[in-house]
């Protein structure tokens, strides 16, 4: 029987590397013999384009190049051989692969329970990583800039664990600082005054609170300037004097929440835990209802570091690390331009200070060799300044040498259809969780148009995953770096490049086995031989050894969008399978069983992607 050949386009690369290195021994290598997939199935499956480049270096003409490469190529096991008419045009390499190895490497593919299960194949030196994603703020619902905060990061984890990685999620929440000691500060007020239960204190009421204790410590120092400036009389000064002195109190108030909380005052704290359990209660079922799999466990917020920014600026001091300039401590390290401050020149710590300790903690208590942070592109300056002082500090070290991979994914932002970021008709910040019920209802009435004869219950949850699966695909198929549009009627549509084409191609894999059992006709076909014989079958097989390439890819570039693509190409070439290759009424029992085994693997491939982006599926549509 003929050897698997896994992935053929890994095979003839390292085939066809092997034979330039052979014709040409003169050439440094390892030369790229760009093997690409063929645009013209009918000259062959895939093309060597190499000889273009060689042929100037060695003063040859492309197709003498390309035949001395032919000669040494050894494709006997892969492909037909190679012959005269196998290069074309310029110097092309044209090469048809083996039905039968094909076919074997399409069952190879299919063998549960392995270490390359579906062409999967997990890595056998597995490693630690942190990824660092949602990131929410006390006080604060989840809005629509948190989809990509949350899904991108999650699906780059769910990628990791795929092939056999340890991943931590840290969620670093924003529960620290000023900011929510003012609004710590407010709750206190109004639970004294009775004017709020604990039990009745909601998320809505908390952003309310949160939105009124910052206008209250806004002093208005400039309209006061102004108004002497301009000398609009003592009335006028009178009243812009007052807020000014209000709001200096209420700013000297929070100041005294922060060191209240900072010596972990039981009053105090107590307040802070309610806006904590409620904040982190609401955004943890958002996160369950977007399939995104962050819980309690995966927290890790800044007053969780708080105890330990203070020790850190001056470990950065003693060992020279870190700087005095103009009253406050920078971080300078080669290649910035901008250095990295770590404490103002009131004592203050920074988010900086902060991603600093968690990197240390990161790396020295979790053991993490790779961190990778999915946050906004336009926090990549702050990035590379963390991530160049956690290299210079000596915190990203490794135990047995080198430093861990420290990453950025960032990401693009959210528009609305006039480009500008995606706000609701009244100007409002879009909460995430309207958004999500907002899909889900405008997909049920879609569902029940499509598919009335379903029970009212089974439209409900096709409807639930087709929304959330829009939402998730339009985010993760687009380029991570790139901002995108947010449209509803788009994303839901059921044709295209959406969510809800992958729902559906998928469950048409599965429907061809409800029909075969309707018939009779679904035994034999599991552990059965895959026969590849029409170009349909060809392009299926061939789509379906590229899965476990593309999942590495995403593990490397960490972008989702990737694996996107290639479940559309996949669903695509599965429609041409299904169009062209009769399956439960096949000419004979053993092509019916072999396209019921490749029907069957193409649903599993499918499913076991749109889970590994994190996209929840059905059965039944």
């Amino acid at each position: 029987m003929p050897q698997p050949i896994e992935d053929p386009s890994r095979i003839l690369r390292t085939r066809f590397e092997a034979a330039i290195t052979a014709a040409f021994p003169e050439i440094p290598g390892p030369v790229d013999p760009v093997i690409t997939p063929s645009r013209q199935p009918r000259f062959g499956d895939f093309q060597c384009n190499a000889a273009m480049s060689l042929a100037k270096q060695l003063g040859k003409s492309p197709r003498e190049v390309a035949a001395a490469i032919a000669a040494r190529v050894d494709l006997a096991d892969v492909a037909e051989p190679l012959t005269d008419a196998s290069i074309a045009g310029p110097g092309f390499i044209n090469i048809t692969l083996r039905g039968e190895a094909l076919a074997a490497s399409v069952m190879a593919m299919d063998s549960p329970g392995t270490l390359s299960d579906l062409g999967v194949t997990r890595d056998e030196n597995p490693t630690t990583v942190v990824v660092d994603l949602c990131g929410v703020n006390l006080a604060k619902s989840m809005h629509v800039g948190h989809v990509r905060s949350t899904v991108i990061p999650d699906a780059i984890a769910r990628t990791l664990e795929r092939l056999g990685h340890r991943v931590i999620r840290q969620s670093h929440v924003g529960d620290w600082g000023l900011p929510i000691a003012m609004v710590t500060t407010r709750l206190m007020d109004e639970l004294q005054a009775g004017r709020v239960l604990a039990e009745s204190v909601t998320l809505d009421r908390l952003e309310r609170l949160y939105r009124s204790a910052q206008a209250e410590c806004e002093r208005d120092l400039k309209g006061l300037e102004a108004v002497r400036r301009h000398g609009l009389g003592p009335k006028i000064e009178a009243e812009v004097q007052a807020q000014v002195e209000t709001a200096t109190e209420k700013f000297a108030g929070a100041r005294e929440t922060l060191l209240r909380l900072q010596s972990h005052d039981p009053a105090t704290v107590r307040t802070w835990r309610l806006i904590y359990d409620v904040t982190m209660d609401a955004c943890l079922k958002t996160c369950a209802r977007l399939h995104a799999n962050v819980t309690a466990e995966h927290t890790a917020g800044e007053s969780s570091y708080a105890e330990e920014l203070g020790p850190l600026v001056e470990d950065l001091l003693a060992r020279g690390i870190a700087e005095p300039d103009q009253g406050a401590i920078v971080v300078r390290a080669e290649g910035l331009e901008v250095p990295c401050l770590v404490r103002k020149s009131d004592g203050g710590f920074l988010y900086a200070t902060t991603d600093l300790a968690a990197i240390r903690r990161r790396v020295r208590s979790l053991g993490a060799s790779r961190i990778i942070y999915g946050v906004d592109i336009r926090q990549s300056l702050h990035f590379r300044q963390v991530f160049a002082a956690a290299v210079k500090a000596g915190y990203a070290a490794l135990p047995g040498g080198g430093v861990a991979r420290l990453e950025h994914a960032a990401f693009g932002t959210v528009l609305g259809s006039d480009g500008t970021p995606f706000k609701t008709r009244s100007g409002d910040t879009a909460k995430l969780s309207d958004l999500l019920e907002e899909a889900v209802a405008r997909a049920r009435r879609v569902v029940d148009e499509r598919s009335a004869s379903l029970h009212e219950e089974q439209r409900a949850l096709i409807a639930e995953a087709v929304g959330i699966a829009a939402i998730k695909y339009m985010d993760l198929s687009t380029d991570r770096t790139k901002d995108y549009v947010f449209d509803f009627d788009r994303m839901l549509a059921f044709e295209g490049n959406t969510g809800p084409y992958l729902l559906y191609a998928l469950v048409r894999t599965r429907s061809i086995f409800r029909k075969a059992a309707e018939e009779g006709k679904d035994g034999g076909w599991r552990g059965s031989t895959i026969v590849i014989g029409e170009p349909a079958e060809k392009s299926l097989a061939l789509t379906l050894l590229r899965y476990g390439q593309v999942v590495e890819s995403v593990a490397e570039t960490l972008e989702p969008h990737r694996l996107c693509a290639y479940l559309i190409e996949l669903a695509a070439a599965f429609g041409l399978f299904f169009d062209q290759c009769k399956v439960i009424h096949a000419p004979d029992d053993t092509t019916r069983r072999s396209r019921l085994r490749l029907c069957d693997l193409t649903g599993r491939v499918l499913a076991d992607g749109l889970e590994t982006l994190g996209i929840p599926t059905v059965d039944r549509m």
